[in-house]
């Protein structure tokens, strides 16, 4: 067997006790699509210890970037959460994913719906102009406990709206919305899950907009298993059918998740 490629870490960022970004260097022959996701890991007793992860980087950047939860017994995140720079990781050299452009029919307005660290590929599906080039309006949701959990979105918002070619390219047209759902929410922030306000209209009603429709809406997910099927539902209800990369539709799920 081959053995895998490794990255050298070039930077660690570590929000919260439980949540950590990292970015690694980028190979040359790298490609990827915004929102797709790699196989990354360490070597753990000789053997490679690999887990999906999206790549929260767009896909013009010279570095990846990663956003990762740490548990405590999980048998990569619990050693992965001590890497640091010039720290070596295995990354496979294909990435793949559902939750690309092409998996969706053409609309009007991107709804990017997550929690907790589904963030991370809508981050880079944000930041590359080609969503703007395919939708008028794009609308990042994400559902967090706590304050603190919200800060990586943040400051990824943050980012674009500073970065001088991003902003006059996303301008007015990118939205964030950001809820808890354990603590007061702070300034800009909604109280409750994602999925209750959607239910409840309140998510339109602070987005100015109007309940999904398969006319205009499109709707990517990522995030907790209870959060993709409450939202899957609520997609179905509203007459959104699931797209993939062979058959396009009007929402799609990533089913990745990382240990």
């Amino acid at each position: 067997m081959a053995a895998i490629p490794t990255e050298t870490v070039l930077s660690t960022h570590h929000y919260t006790p439980d949540l950590f970004a990292f970015k690694t260097t980028r190979p040359s022959s790298f490609r990827f699509r915004s929102g797709e996701f790699a196989m990354l890991g360490l070597m753990a007793d000789g053997k490679p210890l690999l887990r999906a992860y999206s790549i929260a980087s767009p896909n013009w950047a010279d570095e990846l970037e990663f956003y990762s939860i740490k548990v405590p017994n999980g048998p990569l995140t619990s050693r992965l959460q001590h890497i640091k720079p010039g720290d070596e990781i295995l990354l496979k050299p294909k990435a793949t994913g559902t939750l690309v452009h092409d998996a969706l029919l053409p609309g009007r307005n991107l709804w990017l719906v997550s929690s907790g660290t589904g963030i991370a590929p809508f981050t880079s599906i944000a930041r590359d102009p080609e969503t703007y080039e395919r939708f008028e309006r794009v609308i990042l949701v994400q559902t967090c406990r706590q304050m603190a959990e919200l800060q990586y979105g943040i400051d990824i918002v943050d980012q674009i709206r500073r970065d001088e070619m991003l902003s006059e390219i996303v301008g007015d047209r990118l939205a964030h919305v950001a809820t808890v759902t354990r603590e007061e929410p702070g300034p800009n922030t909604l109280e409750g899950r994602c999925t209750d306000l959607i239910r409840s209209g309140e998510l339109f009603e602070a987005t100015k907009t109007t309940p999904w429709s398969p006319e205009y809406d499109r709707v990517m997910i990522c995030g907790s298993t209870a959060m993709l099927n409450d939202t899957r539902t609520l997609c179905e209800e509203a007459g959104l059918e699931e797209g993939s990369n062979s058959q396009p539709g009007r929402y799609v799920v990533e089913k990745a998740f990382v240990g």
